[in-house]
């Protein structure tokens, strides 16, 4: 076994015992076991508590982003004092400085990929067990040789979970029987997956962007990846398995939500979703100003005045009397 192997071992034992689970779980409350709507709901269980188990790594991700982005401003100052110097000892000291900065404020620039590279092995280990068991192939642990192959024979309305929108495409190319069942469910897949990917990427860049992040080179690239992240999955989809893209899906629509509500409570200081949680607190008299005062915004309540009732006589003598 590999080293690449050896560190992803116990992260699939630990997968496979999850899907499995989930499978025994819906088998028991009256599934079958062999159908696909079990093992599509196997999957999608496995995704939430995998994600679900990630949330302290996402949360720690986001403080350390926002710690960078208050020392934005001081690390600007010290690029710009060595701006243009290029000898030796300008770098040696802009590089002082800079480490400096970081421990004088307990930042790190590594501190925000770390989540997201501790992240990495797990997922490995998520599409390696789904792709071999589509394939009838046992995995490392509870999923023996009997299950392996029920995930691989399992159809999902009409459409077999091991298939691909490609291996289809080349069937029918070829002038050969396919199913058509497996290219609309990839093909409606890739559409959501696409969808829920760039709906993410467009909250970051439309909401959650500070005026100075908006306008330095990162912005430009954040632009870039609104766009090209839909296009990769609109292009790699069609050749996942339809279990794999389930797995996708779930993990997509999870990201989409999670950043929804990470972009409404814990917005970057700046951003237009940081104005509007502002307003949202102090109209319900809960936002607190840097001098301890609660800041509250008064709105006019809407008064509609009342048409008092006119007796007969009255009007009479409004109107004056007729000629």
């Amino acid at each position: 076994m590999d080293l690449i192997g050896t560190i992803l071992w116990p992260l699939k034992w630990a997968v496979e015992l999850l899907l499995v689970a989930f499978h025994w779980l819906f088998t028991t409350a009256g599934l079958d076991s062999a159908a696909g709507v079990t093992w599509v709901l196997s999957i999608v269980g496995l995704v939430l508590v995998v994600r679900a188990a990630l949330i302290p790594i996402f949360v720690k991700q986001i403080k350390s982003q926002r710690k960078m982005l208050e020392v934005a401003p001081q690390l600007k100052k010290i690029q710009d004092k060595y701006k243009g110097k290029k000898d030796q000892f300008s770098r040696e000291a802009m590089s002082r400085e800079t480490m400096e900065l970081y421990k004088r404020t307990g930042t790190n620039p590594l501190s925000s990929c770390l989540p997201l590279l501790l992240q990495m092995p797990i997922f490995f280990a998520l599409f390696s067990v789904l792709n071999d068991a589509q394939h009838a192939k046992a995995g490392v642990g509870p999923l023996n040789d009997t299950l392996a192959e029920s995930f691989g024979n399992a159809t999902f309305l009409g459409a077999p979970l091991h298939d691909s929108f490609a291996s289809q495409w080349t069937l029918m190319t070829a002038g050969q029987p396919f199913n058509a069942s497996v290219m609309v469910l990839a093909a409606t897949m890739v559409v959501l997956m696409t969808a829920s990917q760039f709906i993410t990427q467009l909250q970051i860049v439309s909401k959650n962007m500070s005026p100075e992040t908006k306008a330095s080179p990162m912005f430009k690239q954040q632009r870039i990846m609104l766009y090209l992240l839909p296009l990769v999955f609109a292009f790699s989809g069609v050749a996942f398995p339809l279990g794999v893209m389930f797995y996708w899906l779930t993990t997509n629509i999870w990201t989409m939500c999670q950043q929804f509500l990470v972009i409404r409570n814990m917005p970057t200081p700046g951003s237009e979703a940081a104005k509007a949680r502002e307003e949202r607190l102090a109209r319900k008299g809960k936002l607190i100003a840097t001098d301890g005062d609660i800041i509250v915004v008064d709105e006019a309540p809407k008064t509609t005045q009342r048409q008092q009732p006119v007796s007969k006589n009255r009007a009479k003598k409004q109107t004056g009397p007729k000629k």
